[in-house]
């Protein structure tokens, strides 16, 4: 076991003080469950029959589901009521929510943009400033403005190179759909063009500023805009001041249904045309051709076996970062005329730390490496020589740096567990950082710290950990904790702030976030590790995460909850049913609960190549073995358990969470309640207002308090 000293660098904010008074410990009176009705359907997997009783719950559009989702919120909502100290813990997650955020500032043209929020807006809003010493800047575009609720959020925003245009994508209520509309920047008129049903995409400007690429879908069946599966993508060319029915297909694969298409040009002289093909989540295909040409699409990269991106062309050159033949990621750079040639690599891979990304700025690039779970910088010449580290300032998550062609200067962001993101200035030149943004907060950073635990796993893997607290904070296995973790999809679990988090280490809890198999923490060789077949490894990290914090006195059973999203959601499932006697508490949140039918809603089919697919007979074996909604057991002590979905989720439909819920109402073997909390007007998370994220945060702590038989203190 190792382990390092993490303190945050940055501090700020008022010292907030804690009054002694503990609510007394009463008994909340639970409403009963509804009745659910079952359903006689079966399924003949590979000769495993399975029952799926509660089948009718997928129809999302039925009165009975309808009612259902009505029962169940009334429950839930009666339960949490009765919580004496919710609402002294809403009024101070709004407290500590209500501190101004800015991002970093981007030049487009004569202009710079930023996004602010006053601390308390449902959505950020866009600024427009004429320099950076502009004390009264323009909004340029505000999505509060668009709806009562915020509910209507800003997904994806793009300039064109001449720095005339912005198009930008609109989502409503948490849904994956997304329209493009297009706004004149020096006018700041919106324009007619209005481009509809794009899904995990947004528009890429083409090189003469005339038009952009996206990624579209059909227009869906009616009534099944949020279930029905999503085929048939394509890239389209949508030129400004024509209606979208005149959109030109740039690529299609009709062989190919199930796939994602990502085009664009090379951004420079529209020379030449790219595609990015995925048959999944994981693996991608390059394919180019000249831009006046008629000849079909050619693989610059065969797929699916690595990962491909175009991180930049320039003349007839394609910087391309990959895993192939490097499993923490290098940088290539490849001719266009001799795609065939060896190619010249750039940034070659680090034995140690993974290439996280890569930025093309001024006549430099800027590559974020990870170094166990935490961002190392690098500036380099675009022919990959050295220049200097980025002087960071302390260990934690850095982003941005993002910058036109020209630029002398850039803006990143920096920011961890106990400190929410300031933004600095870093000249290219000097390699000089300056402070340009830091936020005031309603507690103090000093007052808290980090550490990184390396722990070993079940089959002795070391696997790291973050735990957060208050300095002080006595080890004696009395403190409720709350670990979260997510392990999939190649992504990362780097330092990150929620204001959540803070208000748990007030009460004398810890945060932990976990970096388990599945991610990309150390590289391809990390993710794999915990897919397919390999999935139990991640389920395994978990368990043993929490069994390292209970042996070494952090917390108890008694005090422990879990918590994770979508594919972390699954991850909380799996161990809840795995082993119910290690959680006082389970948070699946939007989760994949459903292993066997997953692939047959919206783009579950890809995240076959990561989870593997029940068609398969090999994979269903193991799929079945674990997934959530199979392995609950009738008569068993489950945690207390609060499942969270939104109703308009069209990534991981809500199915998935209203039959868990079902099953574990009537197999629950204990008097630990198991709720299911249904927010309206809300999808996957991305874009979900700021109240809404509130309401939720103090319903998941007051039941997380509660059913750790904590004491909750009020802040003044």
């Amino acid at each position: 076991m190792k382990r390092i000293p993490y303190y945050a660098a940055l501090a700020c904010g008022c010292l907030a003080v804690v009054a002694c008074s503990s609510e007394k410990k009463t008994k909340i009176t639970m409403k009963p469950y509804p009745q659910t009705a079952k359903v006689d359907v079966t399924d003949n997997y590979h000769g495993t029959v399975v029952a799926d009783p509660y089948r009718w719950l997928e129809d999302d559009n039925s009165p009975e589901t309808a009612a259902w989702v009505a029962a169940e919120n009334e429950v839930t909502f009666d339960y949490l009521s009765q919580i004496p100290y919710r609402t002294a813990i809403e009024t101070r997650l709004t407290e500590l929510w209500n501190y101004e955020k800015v991002s970093s500032p981007r030049q487009v043209g004569d202009y710079y943009f930023v996004f602010r929020n006053d601390g308390l807006q449902n959505q950020s809003v866009l600024y427009i400033l004429d320099s950076l010493e502009d004390d009264d800047p323009e909004v340029f575009l505000d999505p509060n403005a668009l709806s009562p609720d915020g509910t209507v959020a800003l997904s994806s925003i793009a300039f064109s190179k001449d720095g005339k245009y912005m198009a930008y994508g609109l989502a409503q209520s948490g849904s994956d759909w997304v329209t493009v509309y297009v706004k004149e920047i020096p006018t700041g008129r919106t324009l007619s063009d209005e481009v509809h049903w794009l899904k995990f995409s947004g528009p890429s400007w083409a090189a003469d500023s005339q038009g952009f690429y996206y990624q579209g879908y059909e227009k869906p069946t009616a009534g099944a805009e949020l279930s029905g599966k999503n085929q048939f993508q394509k890239v389209y060319y949508h030129r400004i001041g024509t209606p979208q029915s005149e959109d030109k297909v740039i690529y299609a694969d009709p062989e190919h249904p199930l796939r994602y298409n990502n085009g664009s040009d090379d951004g420079e002289m529209g020379k030449w045309l790219f595609v990015e093909i995925s048959a999944g989540t994981s693996g991608k295909e390059l394919r180019f051709k000249k831009a006046d040409s008629r000849e079909p699409f050619r693989i610059l990269r065969e797929g699916f076996s690595n990962e491909y991106m175009i991180a930049k062309v320039i003349g007839d050159y394609a910087y391309i970062y990959t895993n192939e033949d490097a499993p923490n990621y290098r940088l290539i750079r490849v001719d266009l005329n001799n795609p065939t040639d060896p190619e010249q690599v750039i940034l070659p891979e680090h034995p140690d730390n993974l290439l996280q990304s890569v930025r093309f700025v001024g006549d430099h690039l800027i590559a974020i490496y990870m170094q166990d779970a935490a961002s190392r910088v690098y500036q380099y010449t675009t022919e990959g020589k050295p220049v200097r580290e980025v002087e960071l300032p302390g260990i934690g998550t850095a982003g941005g740096f993002s910058g036109e062609d020209d630029a002398t200067e850039v803006f990143y962001t920096f920011s961890s567990f106990i400190a929410p993101p300031s933004v600095y200035r870093y000249d290219l030149a000097t390699g000089t950082s300056t402070l340009y943004a830091r936020p005031e907060v309603a507690f103090d950073p000093e007052e808290y710290m980090t550490e990184q635990i390396f722990f070993t796993s079940k089959d002795g893997t070391q696997v790291p950990m973050f735990v957060s607290y208050r300095k002080g904070l006595k080890m004696n296995g009395k403190n409720p904790t709350y670990v979260y973790g997510y392990g999939g999809f190649n992504a990362p679990l780097t330092p990150g702030f929620n204001p959540n988090n803070i208000a748990i280490m007030e009460q004398g809890g810890i945060y932990v976030s976990v970096n388990l198999r599945g991610g990309n923490e150390y590289g391809e060789k990390w993710h794999r590790a915990g897919m397919l077949d390999k999935k139990q490894n991640v389920f395994d990290d978990f368990i043993a995460a929490c069994e390292y914090l209970i042996d070494h006195k952090y917390t108890s059973r008694d005090k422990l909850a879990i918590a994770g999203g979508s594919n972390g959601g699954l991850l909380v499932g799996a161990c809840m049913t795995q082993r119910p006697d290690l959680f006082a508490v389970a948070f699946p949140q939007v989760g994949v609960l459903d292993m066997l039918r997953y692939h047959l809603f919206t783009v579950g089919w890809g995240w076959a190549v990561e989870y593997g697919s029940s068609d398969d007979p090999e994979q269903f074996a193991y799929i079945y073995k674990y997934s959530p909604l199979h392995n609950i057991k009738a008569g068993t002590c489950y945690p207390a358990t609060m499942i969270t979905t939104g109703d308009h989720d069209d990534r991981v439909v809500p199915a998935h969470s209203f039959k868990f819920a079902a099953t574990l109402q009537e197999a629950q073997g204990c008097d630990r309640p198991v709720l299911i909390r249904i927010e309206s007007n809300a999808g996957h998370g991305a874009g979900k207002p700021t109240s809404k994220r509130i309401a939720e945060a103090a319903d998941m702590q007051s039941f997380f308090f509660w059913n750790t038989d904590s004491d909750y203190r009020t802040i003044e």
